[in-house]
């Protein structure tokens, strides 16, 4: 049976690896949206910057929480966050469920909704939240939080967000951003071949003009520099080529 949730509510899970599945419609001027988690900690931060899994560390260093990535489905398009509750480090005890916009608001994103299904079985989802931003003004969204609940876990529906978009969120919870590397970042960039804005795509992207490996996908650019796990400084970097982000 699939739970309708309503902002707040929350539900048990018996499912030990659960895949939490961001869903929305493109169309002319909808922009792009990025799923990414947090690993939060006992005292609700995370422990590291190696706690933030996003479309530049797509995957955690436990292995247990990873991001599948983008795909075309008949509801429109999705972006996914995957988690093995069972094998979650101790210390662990939330892992947030986060929606950004690359600099858009979202009052703009049409039809935005988060599925959970028990990705060990096939079948219906084992809970579905739509999420309505409360002002629209949002560039990053909480949308919803599983969490440890005795010896099992729950997901809770939230709709949380941020005008301030994925950085202004991860900083919140503790992720430390160089603003050396944000300065650079906001420098005048050359226009992207593909705008950010999430439009219908065609069945096959052309070859002609660039080579089949530079193509973008979704918008990010394939040059797109890829961070391990570790940072030589010490310090987190978000990628220039990632979200803008504006001021609360």
């Amino acid at each position: 049976m699939t739970h309708a949730m309503l902002k707040g509510s929350n539900v048990p899970l018996k499912a030990t690896t659960v895949r939490a599945v961001l869903r929305w419609t493109p169309g002319q001027g909808v922009p792009d949206v990025d799923a990414s988690a947090l690993l939060l900690g006992l005292d609700g931060r995370v422990r590291s910057d190696e706690d933030f899994v996003f479309y530049n560390q797509p995957r955690h260093p436990s292995g247990k929480v990873w991001r599948l990535g983008k795909k075309r489905v008949a509801e429109g398009l999705t972006d996914t966050i995957q988690t093995d509750l069972s094998g979650v480090e101790s210390g662990v005890g939330q892992i947030l469920l986060v929606a950004s916009a690359d600099g858009v608001t979202f009052d703009r994103v049409r039809s935005l909704t988060i599925v959970l299904y028990d990705a060990a079985a096939d079948g219906e989802p084992l809970a579905t939240f739509d999420i309505r931003p409360e002002t629209g003004e949002e560039t990053a969204l909480i949308c919803g939080e599983l969490y440890r609940r005795g010896e099992g876990w729950k997901f809770r529906a939230l709709g949380e967000g941020y005008s301030n978009g994925l950085k202004g969120l991860a900083t919140d919870f503790g992720i430390s951003v160089d603003e050396s590397e944000e300065a650079s970042a906001a420098a005048p960039e050359p226009a992207p071949q593909t705008p950010s804005l999430s439009q219908p795509l065609p069945p096959e992207q052309p070859t002609s003009a660039v080579p089949q490996q530079q193509q973008p996908a979704y918008g990010y650019p394939a040059s797109l520099p890829t961070y391990g796990y570790g940072y030589p400084d010490g310090s987190f970097r978000l990628p220039p080529q990632g979200p803008q982000f504006v001021g609360r």
